[in-house]
């Protein structure tokens, strides 16, 4: 009985997810969370177009509640705001970015959809970048075009700090399904070197220590 209601309680979660997520527009949400206290049920929307999600005056928030609470019966559903500051860095902003371009001009130019946004993620800092298109691209069949620049961590634990999202783009020719995966630069990799002045100082003078106690050692002998 238990695990049926915990089932349930998912599905609802899923749900009420997806009704925001549609509710606000595709490229505008890059994820919502649902937690539950005391006072009611707290919604918190990620995005980086805060200005748009809330509306003039609130007025777009007071609606997506007031649809929220008579679709899914909650007594006390409140909206929260979480503004992402470097969506360059989110997955999800930039796959919905490429679905919704292919989307609006056709899957001809995916190519330079695919580019100018990898490009973009890359002056932004990111250490690596893959985006991953396939569907009705350009020619009879359906194709996996791969888009990557950078280097990306794909095993291990500092795999599970790669930024990745999935979205669809439904176009003239058929569905088209993107995949983008981001390394940031704020990630702290344990296994990553970085080369400066002090670095170099400190080898050479390990070096040097080095030849010294070889040099004695042979003196010794």
């Amino acid at each position: 009985m238990e695990e049926r209601n915990v089932v349930k309680a998912k599905k609802e979660e899923f749900a009420i997810k997806e009704s925001v997520k549609k509710s606000l527009g595709k490229g505008k949400v890059s994820g919502v969370r649902i937690e539950y206290t005391p006072v009611g049920t707290k919604i918190i929307v990620s995005t980086h177009k805060p200005g748009l999600v809330i509306g003039r005056k609130g007025e777009r928030i007071e609606e997506l509640t007031t649809e929220i609470k008579k679709n899914f019966k909650l007594e006390n559903p409140h909206i929260e705001i979480d503004e992402i500051t470097e969506p360059e860095f989110d997955a999800q902003i930039n796959a919905d970015e490429i679905a919704s371009t292919l989307e609006r001009f056709g899957p001809l130019r995916f190519k330079s959809t695919a580019y100018r946004t990898l490009q973009k993620i890359i002056d932004a800092g990111a250490l690596g970048v893959e985006i991953r298109l396939g569907g009705k691209l350009p020619g009879s069949r359906a194709k996996s075009w791969r888009f990557s620049q950078g280097y990306l961590k794909k095993a291990g634990e500092p795999a599970k700090m790669v930024s990745f999202a999935q979205a669809r783009a439904q176009t003239k020719p058929g569905t088209v399904g993107v995949k983008v995966s981001i390394l940031s630069p704020h990630i702290q990799l344990k296994d990553r070197v970085k080369i400066d002045d002090a670095l170099i100082e400190k080898l050479k003078k390990n070096l040097a220590e080095a030849e010294q106690e070889e040099e004695l050692n042979k003196v010794k002998k």
